[in-house]
């Protein structure tokens, strides 16, 4: 099994930047993809990013492109999501997520784990 938490949500400006980080326990090994998805009121989860937990190949929703970037320790237990020049419309909870059975996928049902959430809110 493998556990998700993730941390650095908050309050930002438009054109801030935040780190999102998610802390990953368990049986990691078993672990092929790591990914950011958000859920915004009223609208679907959503793909943001996606890293191959082995070689770090990245893929990012074409909303994020140039903003934000996702990494992996060198542990591999650890996940980042780098948020620069955020917008308003960035506003969500953001999860992290891991899948057991995908080297990388932007489908929500691919993943196996999922943290709890934590809050992204960038004011205008």
């Amino acid at each position: 099994q493998v556990q998700l938490v993730e941390s650095g949500g908050g309050l930002v400006q438009a054109g801030g930047s935040l780190r999102l980080s998610c802390a990953a326990s368990g049986r990691t090994f078993r672990t092929y993809a790591g990914a950011w998805f958000r859920q915004a009121p009223g609208k679907e989860r959503e793909f943001v990013a996606g890293i191959r937990w082995s070689g770090g190949s990245t893929y990012y929703a074409d909303a994020v492109k140039g903003r934000f970037a996702i990494s992996r320790d060198n542990a591999k237990t650890m996940v980042y999501l780098q948020m620069n020049s955020l917008k308003p419309e960035d506003t969500a909870v953001y999860y992290c997520a891991g899948s057991t059975r995908v080297v990388l996928s932007t489908t929500p049902t691919h993943y196996d784990y999922w943290g709890q959430g934590t809050q992204v809110t960038v004011s205008s």
